[in-house]
Order: structure tokens, then sequence, then C-alpha cells
């Protein structure tokens, strides 16, 4: 397939990248709306496009095992979920990320039962932030695209898993141009998958076994790490993300003259901005309007998106609120009994900031409801006014 400019959902866009990345072993099980993701891949196999083994599976908890096996057997794999879906691979996630696999799983948001949605908002990807996970997050269609092929350099740098979100049916039904570059370049840029354990009869190993809360000598009086070392690894790699993921931003600038930002942040404005709207995912197209809005009426703002939300970018975000007045965090998520999860981040760093900007959380967008720049922008002016003010959280339009 040639380089060349096609018309995509966001679920193509994500299938085409499995393709581009020439994806080896793919977990099929389907979920609205994730489902033309894998139903793309499978057509691809089908028509003997893309050497790989499509395994349909018959549940999201498997579709995951599926992938921890093979990652474990050497081979570079690709799923996607969404919703109750990957709510079913809780268990599993933390079996990836403990395990140090470099898979790559797409998330179509999109909101949780009970009562049943099938429209989106963020509170699937955001409910497993804590699980070790990379997790980045995309605005439009050609960004799914180059974030699931710098996601898999990502993750098999550092044998981490990454997941990458993006918003239902806003993004993953919507039709976009969409750049798809041939599996001859983008294999320059993405070397083959190195497994950090070889497989050999004539050495058999214990993968995962149990381990204890000390360090015990082993059988070859070998000084081994107890559980805390192993969760102390995981930390330490994560935080290391913080540099790998901006560096590889970058090669993908340099090789195909696309970029997100720094790779942790996408901004606009902010030179001069005293205000700040955060955004995180498809939330941020609508915000750039309501930035061009409120400049007009000489409001001083700028926007910051967050791409990356884990690890997450504290010294970059304590960077740019030095000496703003107020932030206004949009999200489509609720960390319930507290606020919006973002804002709860948001605020966790800027205490070691003096005269810290007023944080406020906006919550909007649950289920699916439609969220325009003209009610963010609207929202914006009054926060900064004063004409609304609350500790905990604002909800946008609800009575």
């Amino acid at each position: 397939m040639a380089d060349d400019i096609k018309i995509l959902t966001g679920n193509y866009a994500a299938g085409y990248a499995a393709y581009s990345a020439m994806a080896q072993v793919v977990a099929a099980y389907p979920i609205t709306p994730q489902s033309p993701v894998v139903e793309l891949i499978s057509k691809l196999v089908e028509e003997k496009k893309l050497n790989c083994n499509f395994i349909n599976v018959e549940s999201e908890h498997s579709a995951l095992a599926v992938c921890i096996n093979a990652s474990l057997a050497g081979a570079r794999v690709f799923t996607a979920t969404s919703a109750n879906g990957l709510a079913l691979m809780h268990e599993l996630l933390h079996w990836a990320a403990g395990s140090r696999l470099p898979i790559v799983m797409c998330c179509a948001n999109r909101g949780m039962a009970a009562p049943w949605t099938i429209l989106n908002d963020q509170q699937d990807s955001i409910s497993q932030r804590d699980t070790g996970w990379i997790q980045l997050y995309c605005e439009d269609n050609q960004e799914i695209y180059d974030t699931v092929i710098q996601a898999y350099k990502i993750a098999e740098s550092l044998y981490l898993p990454v997941m990458v979100c993006y918003d239902g049916f806003i993004l993953s039904h919507r039709s976009m141009p969409v750049k798809i570059e041939t599996q001859k370049k983008i294999a320059e840029f993405l070397p083959e998958y190195q497994p950090l354990v070889e497989f050999n009869p004539d050495n058999p190993q214990n993968i995962n076994p149990v381990v204890l809360s000390e360090k015990m000598f082993n059988k070859n009086n070998e000084l081994k790490n107890g559980y805390m070392e192993f969760r102390k690894k995981l930390q330490d790699t994560l935080l290391e993300a913080l540099t790998i993921i901006p560096q590889i931003n970058n090669e993908y600038l340099q090789k195909f003259n696309r970029c997100y930002g720094d790779g942790l942040i996408k901004s606009y404005k902010l030179n001069d901005a005293e205000y700040l709207i955060i955004t995180l995912g498809s939330l941020g197209a609508e915000a750039l309007e309501a930035i061009e809005l409120l400049r007009k009426k000489n409001i001083k703002i700028g926007l910051v998106n967050v791409k990356t939300y884990r690890p997450f970018p504290k010294t970059k975000i304590l960077e740019i609120l030095k000496n703003k007045k107020t932030a206004v965090v949009f999200e489509k998520n609720i960390s319930y009994g507290f606020e919006g999860a973002l804002s709860a981040d948001i605020k966790a760093a800027v205490y070691e900031i003096n005269n810290a900007p007023k944080i406020q959380s906006v919550i909007c967008g649950l289920g699916g409801r439609n969220v325009s720049f003209y009610e963010i922008a609207d929202t914006t002016e009054k926060i900064i006014k004063n004409e609304i003010s609350d500790n905990r959280e604002y909800w946008l339009r609800t009575d």
C-alpha cells in the first residue's frame, strides 16, 4: 500500500496504524464503538495484505490474555476495546504492566454502565489510569494513526503497555483525511520488536512466579527482587517515559513532518496568556475555537490539551501554570466522591507553586452530551469573572 491520503474514520485510522506497524497478533472482540477497528484488520488479513494471526476470542478478558501471551512469546500485538469491555480487562491490565509487555491497545472512549450508554465520555480509560499503562489521548483522526505508530516505539523502548484513547463516535465514526505511510517508511522508524524473554526449550523459565515481600536469594545465590522492588521499577520506568515520549515525538516529526506538541501536551497562545483552558482529547478542538472567541473579547487566554495523561506531565504543567490567574479544566469524567480526575491531578501538582492559580473543574459531555465551543467560552468567561464559583466541580448544563 503506497503512502496516500484516505478519508477515514478514527477507528479505521487505528486499524490502518496496526497494519502499518505490521502487528503480528491481533485479538478481536466486538464492542461499540470500537468494533470497526478489528473489522478492518480482519479484512486486511483476509486480503493477505497483513501477515497476522487474527484471533477471535470470547470476551475482552480473553482478548488481553491472548495479547499478553503472544507478547511474551515475542510477537508485536494489538487489540482495541471500549467502556465495559475495558473494565472486564481490569485484572489483566495489571498483568500486562507488571509483566512489562509492550502491548498497544486502542480505547474508543465510551461512558460506563449502568445506566447503559453507547455514547462518549472518558470514564472508561480514566478509571484505569492507575494500572501501570501509559495513556495517550488524541484530538483527531490523523493523530490517532500517528499516535498508534509512536505508541509501539514508546512501548518497545520502555517495555510498557500503551493505551491510545480517542473519543467514541466523535472521532471513532467521524471521517477525516488521514495520511497513511508505507510499511517500509514505518519500518525505518519502528524497528522489529525485541522481546525481553527468549523462549528456549533447552533453557526453561518461570514467567511471573510468586514473589515474597523481601528480597530473597535464589538457588544460584543471587539476590532477587521482592514485590516492592518490582513496583518501584515500574514506577521509575513510567517516569522515564516523560523523557522518552518527547524524544520519539520529535523523531516522528523529523521522519514524517507531523508532531503533537512536545508529545506530552499541546498548547495554543500561551505567550501572553493570563488564563487557561485545559482539556483532554477531542475537547481540545472545541476549546481552540473558544479561545478565539474569548480573545476577541480581549481576554488573554491560552489552551493546554493534555496528550500524555499517564505518566502525568507534572513538571510541564507547573511551568505553564506559573503566573496564571485561573485555569478552567473541562473534562468528560468524574472521580466519584471528589471531582474531575484531571483537575484533581493538576491541583495536586500546583501546591508547589506560590500564589497558585485558581483551578476550576468543569464536568461536561458525560454520556455523549454535546459540548460546543460557545458553551466552553461562555462558561470560562463566567468563571474568570467569578459569576460561577465552586470549590469542588461545576457541572455544565445540568439542573
